[in-house]
């Protein structure tokens, strides 16, 4: 874990040590995905979206997984991977095989709910990708299902989330183990971004 882990100690809520603790990662992120350009055209759309599967077809064993059913709200409703299969179809895309495999072996409990966190942020995010996806002729209903917003709202949506986040009990090291899945499911999908764009 790096540096920025370390503050995972400090006072107040989970979700803001989270942050903290992967905000590099994050940032990496963000700028590995912004400068492969998918939103240039709707070839490259393709490709992002097949990187959205191959991410959401393995965080998606956590969210049928019903370890934190009973504490996180709606979870099985705010599964994307069907949504995203769906876009796939819509813009003629094929849909990659065998891509739950990407990431082998079981995710434990604590960090599932690190990749839960990287799911369920990249919805609130989406607001603004909805928008370049909309240039490209595609909408809610048509090819960016995915990064439609949930009816009650993206923020409200989210702080519901990570209401619920701040309130599940760990055991020692819990948040840790949190910190370290957000910060795999991040660097994971940064992987997937050079495998589709730049492979």
């Amino acid at each position: 874990m790096d540096a920025a882990s370390s503050d995972i100690a400090e006072t107040g809520s989970r979700v803001k040590r989270l942050r903290t603790a992967t905000a590099a990662a994050h940032d990496q992120l963000d700028r590995r995905i912004m400068a492969a350009k998918p939103f240039a055209s709707l070839e490259r759309y393709a490709l992002f979206l097949q990187i959205q599967y191959r991410f959401h077809a393995v965080v998606d064993r956590v969210y049928r997984d019903g370890a934190f059913a009973h504490v996180l709200p709606d979870l099985d409703g705010r599964r994307r991977l069907p949504l995203i299969q769906q876009d796939l179809r819509d813009v003629g895309a094929t849909i990659p095989d065998g891509a739950s495999e990407d990431r082998p072996g079981t995710i434990d409990p604590a960090q599932g709910l690190g990749w839960l966190y990287v799911a369920e942020g990249s919805n609130l995010g989406a607001a603004i990708l909805l928008k370049e996806a909309r240039a490209l002729g595609l909408s809610e209903t048509r090819g960016a299902r995915h990064l439609a917003g949930h009816p009650e709202g993206r923020g409200l949506h989210w702080r519901h989330f990570t209401a619920a986040l701040d309130r599940v009990e760990l055991g020692e090291g819990g948040e840790q183990r949190v910190a370290a899945g957000a910060t795999e499911a991040f660097h994971f999908v940064r992987r997937l971004v050079g495998d589709v764009f730049e492979g």
